[in-house]
């Protein structure tokens, strides 16, 4: 008798946990790149959160492969997670070459890409069914 996997609302996995902790950190930035105008702390914040964002971000890497690697299934979530890892590390470049009009664009977006994947993870956790 084998294993069937599918899909119950509402389970946390590992895989969420990390798209979790990648939007928070996301929306960290948020606050904290408003901070950077009006505050002389601002930039250590956002410099920090920068740094927690992207390791959020390969965390989410990590996740989709072990999720993916154990039942076989479809390698999708881990061109999700690598895409947002390039958007990630493009944001990093941006930043650094102080691109407001592109780097304020770019972190909406990833704000709401992040958003929408912890929707669809919290929607659609795996769950073990005999």
């Amino acid at each position: 008798m084998t294993a069937q996997t599918t899909t119950a609302p509402g389970r946390l996995t590992l895989q969420g946990v990390a798209i979790a902790l990648q939007t928070l950190s996301l929306l960290f930035q948020a606050v904290t790149a408003g901070l950077l105008l009006s505050t002389s702390y601002g930039e250590v914040l956002h410099s920090v959160g920068a740094r927690v964002m992207y390791g959020a971000s390969m965390l989410y890497v990590l996740a989709a492969v072990l999720a993916w690697r154990p039942g076989g299934g479809s390698p999708r979530p881990i061109l999700h997670a690598s895409g947002f890892l390039a958007l990630a590390s493009l944001q990093v470049v941006i930043g650094i070459a102080h691109m407001p009009g592109l780097h304020v664009p770019l972190g909406v977006v990833m704000f709401a890409l992040s958003v929408l994947a912890l929707h669809q993870s919290l929607s659609t956790a795996p769950r073990v069914a005999a």
